[in-house]
């Protein structure tokens, strides 16, 4: 098996991918109202879905992450491109040589930059 992608559901797609696009550019393909990008080998969704509505009041129940090898820098650049700020970049303490910092999106949705696990 090999997971490859998630889709995030909205009740207001076009304002995901407003955000989404500020933080990683232009989506590799918008279709059918859904729009989404590749980072690295995986695949970043957003679109509608009939079972959505307004913002997520769990934020941490499911939580996404990019791997980095730069968690210091890539935090700056999303920071600086609108990126909302969870959790500034910080070291949890049983992986002293790794690093964590997490973001949400309009929607609530949390996303997280981590080191790589191996």
């Amino acid at each position: 098996m090999n997971l490859n992608s998630i889709l995030i559901g909205s009740a207001d797609p076009q304002r995901l991918k407003d955000y989404y696009t500020r933080l990683f550019g232009t989506p590799g393909w918008n279709e059918g109202g859904y729009s989404g990008w590749q980072i690295g080998t995986g695949f970043v969704t957003v679109g509608p879905h009939d079972q959505v509505t307004g913002s997520n009041t769990q934020p941490g129940r499911l939580i996404w992450n990019i791997e980095s090898t730069d968690v210091k820098g890539d935090f700056e650049r999303l920071k600086a491109a609108g990126a909302t700020v969870v959790r500034e970049p910080y070291q949890p303490g049983e992986a002293p040589d790794a690093w964590i910092a997490t973001f949400s999106d309009p929607d609530n949705n949390y996303f997280q930059l981590l080191s790589p696990m191996m």
